[in-house]
């Protein structure tokens, strides 16, 4: 069976996402990694585009709000090899009015093999880590199994 590999540039595709409660965490994490996130390409849900780019002064692809659709945005992206790490700050504290698609990000994020991040500590090591700052090569999940199933 032939494997299929993705490559990850220098420059990722980093998408921004984050809920209500969970928007001033992601400012400060990405102000503090300002420099490092001058040398990608960020997308990001409405509100926290909005709010990112004006504490980065730096360009930001801003997408619906979430429960608008952005997360949905986002999830569709991650399929068509749109973007190449998630920084996805939720609230696991209070339901979402759009938890399904929240769900199905997460999941889209998880079934494409994509680096995640969905809390601080988690994202300082991943923004820390050597992959971010060169080129990134990783095989992609086989669905052949899935796509060929007898329905």
């Amino acid at each position: 069976m032939k494997k299929n590999f993705r490559k990850l540039e220098r420059r990722k595709k980093i998408a921004l996402i984050a809920h209500d409660n969970k928007k001033r965490d992601l400012i400060e994490w990405a102000i503090h990694n300002k420099i490092e996130l001058a040398k990608h390409s960020l997308v990001a849900t409405g509100t926290t585009g909005k709010l990112v780019e004006e504490a980065l002064d730096q360009p930001v692809v801003k997408l619906l709000s979430g429960p608008l659709g952005g997360d949905q945005q986002i999830g569709a992206m991650i399929a068509t090899g749109d973007i190449d790490v998630v920084f996805f700050f939720f609230d696991p504290m209070e339901a979402q009015p759009h938890d399904s698609d929240v769900k199905a990000l997460l999941r889209l994020a998880v079934a494409w093999n994509l680096p995640m991040a969905c809390d601080r500590t988690t994202a300082d090591f991943l923004m820390t880590s050597r992959f971010m700052q060169e080129e990134y090569e990783y095989e992609l999940p086989n669905y052949t199994h899935y796509l060929s199933r007898q329905i």
